[in-house]
């Protein structure tokens, strides 16, 4: 029976440490974002930045944070056409449209 070098076994629990730490760290920030969905807080800051980190060792994070980047530049669109619209309606102005040239 060979018995592993203590360059090896230090090794693995190297890595392996590393991932514990940053399994608890980024699903300890993912959830503290949760709960600030019904508390006060940056919750839409703090989900995707546990994301990130999570995302240094799981593949299924970085889609979910790749998702949650598409979902902000979405809503962000949704945010600037929508005051767009409200400051037309305050103002009383529309949006001119080009003339056709026939």
């Amino acid at each position: 029976m060979s018995f592993p070098k203590p360059s090896e076994v230090f090794a693995f629990i190297g890595r392996n440490a590393k991932r514990v730490a940053v399994t608890i760290v980024g699903g300890v920030v993912v959830l503290a974002g949760l709960a600030m969905l019904v508390f006060p807080g940056p919750a839409v800051l703090v989900i995707p930045a546990g994301f990130a980190i999570l995302a240094t060792e799981y593949a299924w994070a970085a889609v979910a944070l790749k998702k949650s980047k598409k979902m902000a530049v979405t809503a962000g669109e949704k945010t600037k056409s929508g005051a767009t619209l409200i400051k037309q309606k305050v103002t009383g102005t529309k949006k001119k449209r080009p003339r056709r040239v026939r």
